[in-house]
């Protein structure tokens, strides 16, 4: 069994899978229990009662994390004229046209996240292939097909992330790192649980909020009491 495996284990046996932390003593068995040689990521794992195979009950959104996700955004635009020099003064790390087409369809994705000006859909279109499966095509939904390019790119480089209900009713998203204070990864838990209520479906019956899990890249998972999430957001 590798160290990995053991420490997983051993970390594992000091939480309880059928009892709902409190948000802050969730934070607590995380934070002080990450074994990883890096800054690891927080994780939170929603369970939705939504059926995504149905139009009218797709949850997906995008929301600003008060204190970003502790990850260094690489931002791809695809501008030209005014709008490319806006990007570029927006602190977009990749700026243009054609020419990123043609190293993407080569292999190249040395980038986060996708912003394109409506003009130039067409053209981003021809990799739709290659940018959808990694969940990389600008979408005006997201806020990421615009030509209001300067606060786009500024929010995203902020810590603006995008989440997407999967086949399964589940939804995933990264919300800071094991080095944040806990306030901080409170606040960003909290902004989060936030928008996904107020996206609830109105064609969604029964339990909307199943369950929120929490985890380090490299831990188990930590179950959140619902209540006290709702509580702290009202």
């Amino acid at each position: 069994m590798g160290r990995r495996a053991k420490n997983y284990l051993k970390i594992s046996e000091k939480i309880d899978r059928f009892k709902q932390y409190d948000l802050e003593e969730a934070l607590k068995i995380i934070t002080t229990n990450a074994f990883g040689k890096f800054d690891e990521t927080v994780e939170m794992a929603v369970r939705l009662g939504v059926d995504p195979r149905k139009a009218d009950q797709m949850v997906r959104g995008t929301v600003q994390l008060p204190h970003g996700t502790g990850k260094e955004v690489r931002v791809l635009v695809f501008a030209k004229g005014e709008k490319e020099k806006e990007a570029k003064e927006a602190g977009a790390d990749f700026v243009g046209e054609e020419d990123y087409i043609e190293k993407i369809k080569g292999g190249w994705f040395e980038f986060d996240r996708v912003v394109a000006t409506p003009d130039l859909m067409s053209s981003v279109g021809k990799i739709g292939k290659l940018l959808g499966p990694r969940g990389l095509m600008p979408n005006p939904k997201s806020g990421t097909v615009t030509f209001n390019i300067n606060d786009t790119v500024k929010e995203l480089k902020a810590g603006k992330i995008e989440f997407k209900v999967d086949k399964t009713g589940n939804l995933h998203a990264s919300v800071g790192k094991i080095s944040f204070e806990m306030e901080k990864l409170k606040a960003n838990i909290l902004a989060l649980s936030d928008v996904i209520l107020k996206l609830k479906p109105p064609t969604s019956r029964g339990i909307y909020l199943k369950s929120i899990t929490l985890s380090a890249t490299h831990g188990p998972g930590v179950k959140i009491d619902l209540v006290s999430v709702r509580n702290l957001i009202h």
